[in-house]
């Protein structure tokens, strides 16, 4: 019965993602266990693509196999392997199981076993229980037989995506194994919203063109920038990264265009800059809005003229660059203040790409807070590091003003936290909300007194009929125009008046329909 609903799965028109999550949820239901989880080989580590049973942050896991013994042995071997329920082996699950009590506890049952594809290890396949027992050597016999179907599926996903990738006229690997971002510079999530920017980002990759990639501060703008250039054709040859705000005036131009022997002091050899090294590359031009204007009227030359002249040197040398660009700046407005070149401006942002804030982007907080959690546990020794379920409410109703970066902060200062109380590192560690530290959302007195001086205004005969996003774009558009009228319409005083960011208040009005 399971081997024909397993063949069903493998035979229906369905995305690969849609496919294995399929294929696991089936696998939990029939051998009755807490959690089925798939993971595919990524370098060194291992990461969970379709999984049954564990809390939601688990996806955003990368589980380095030297870090933990059971997958390790599941690796070394090509047959099913069952871990007694007394093993001394913590289990990489420990804590995690959607299915547990309010106290963590660990796993009692486990076994799994290896992913072969086209004679290279693809991954593994873990089943995991809390009932000592769930699991007996019959059920390594079925797991060995049911393992075949889930690497026929595997395999029907990677043909599907090499059909896709002829037809664009890509390249690939026949196994998708080393194609794959290490843990640095991989994009995490799973959001529409994140979805939607990453299937724009890939198109715009094949095109060659100069793409300007906006948003706050913290967001992953450099993450971007690098999945970028992986997808476009230049992937082969390097790219160059250069923080624009790091860039002291007087050395700039040194360190863009290079510099000739003797060119200033100090200057003891010819040097190359930042454009000869990405020739026939990337040039990611992180912070651009922070560029002085000197330095702004010679890189637009570079552009237009796809030369460059070393500090000191009348020669002038071909360079063949792309360029990536990235700034939480408003550079309209920008433009508009005469800070930065309406031509260089235009110049760069042939495509601008909005990249989306955290608080947009859903469940991808509790993916990205998996991610953190486990390079928290494995830095600081813990047996397993996991989020109360207050502490998970406590991310998901954040804000998040700083982004991917302040996550990552607020999850290191608490495993730091946790360590400072004295817990036993070898047990399961439980973060709770109020170690995160965070400022939470006003009060219900604070929202019940908004809400008065909103129907107080006349602005709702009914307010059952508003809806919540209206009635809070009502209230937006309000603080706007209050703080427009008490600084004179000077919109960058007004964005500090309320407290944002020029570029993210223009941004903002736009979407409300205020005129600028």
């Amino acid at each position: 019965m399971l081997q024909q609903s397993l063949m069903a799965d493998l035979v229906t028109d369905v995305p690969a993602a849609v496919r294995l999550q399929n294929l696991v949820k089936t696998l939990r239901q029939h051998f009755h266990c807490g959690a089925v989880v798939l993971l595919k080989k990524e370098d060194e580590a291992l990461q969970p693509v379709a999984m049954h049973g564990l809390v939601n942050e688990a996806l955003g896991r990368r589980f380095v196999v030297a870090q933990h013994p059971r997958l390790a042995t599941l690796m070394a071997s090509r047959n099913a392997v069952l871990f007694e329920p007394g093993s001394s082996l913590p289990d990489p699950y420990d804590g995690l199981l959607a299915e547990q009590p309010g106290n963590a506890m660990p796993v009692h049952d486990c076994m799994g076993i290896s992913l072969y594809i086209e004679g290279q290890c693809w991954g593994v396949l873990t089943l995991d229980a809390l009932t000592p027992g769930t699991f007996n050597d019959q059920s390594t016999v079925e797991l060995q037989r049911y393992s075949l179907i889930v690497e026929a599926a595997i395999r029907v996903g990677l043909l599907e995506q090499q059909v896709r990738a002829l037809r664009q006229g890509q390249q690939q690997t026949s196994a998708g194994i080393s194609s794959a971002p290490n843990q640095d510079s991989e994009i995490i999530g799973k959001s529409q919203t994140l979805h939607r920017v990453l299937k724009e980002l890939h198109a715009v990759a094949k095109a060659d063109l100069p793409v300007l990639l906006l948003g706050e501060t913290g967001v992953g703008k450099e993450l971007f920038a690098r999945e970028l250039h992986r997808y476009s054709i230049r992937s082969g040859k390097p790219m160059i990264y250069v923080n624009c705000a790091a860039l002291p005036e007087s050395l700039a131009e040194s360190e863009l265009f290079g510099h000739s022997k003797g060119a200033f002091s100090g200057a003891t050899s010819e040097r190359g800059g930042r454009f000869e090294a990405a020739h026939q590359g990337t040039l990611f031009l992180d912070e651009v809005g922070e560029l002085p204007l000197s330095i702004q009227a010679k890189l637009l030359r570079v552009l237009q003229n796809g030369e460059v002249q070393r500090l000191g040197s009348d020669k002038p040398r071909k360079v063949d660059v792309r360029i990536v660009a990235a700034t939480n700046r408003d550079l309209q407005q920008q433009v508009r203040d005469e800070h930065f070149r309406a031509d260089l401006y235009h110049r760069l942002s042939v495509y601008p790409l909005p990249i989306p804030p955290l608080r947009d982007r859903g469940d991808d907080i509790l993916l990205l807070a998996g991610h953190f959690l486990e390079l928290n546990r494995s830095r600081l020794g813990l047996r397993a590091l996991r989020l109360s379920g207050n502490a998970e409410l406590a991310l998901k109703q954040y804000r998040w003003p700083g982004n991917i970066r302040e996550l990552e902060h607020v999850i290191s200062r608490a495993a730091i936290k946790l360590i400072s109380t004295g817990i036993d590192p070898n047990s399961i560690s439980t973060i709770e909300d109020s170690t995160l530290d965070l400022t939470m959302p006003v009060s219900a007195q604070a929202q019940r007194e908004e809400l008065n001086d909103f129907t107080a205004n006349g602005a709702a005969d009914s307010l059952q009929l508003l809806s919540l996003r209206d009635a809070v774009e009502h209230t937006q558009r309000q603080s706007i125009r209050q703080a427009l009228i008490a600084e004179n319409g000077k919109w960058n005083r007004a964005a500090k008046r309320l407290g944002v960011d020029s570029s993210n208040l223009h941004k903002l009005a736009n979407r409300l329909g205020i005129k600028q």
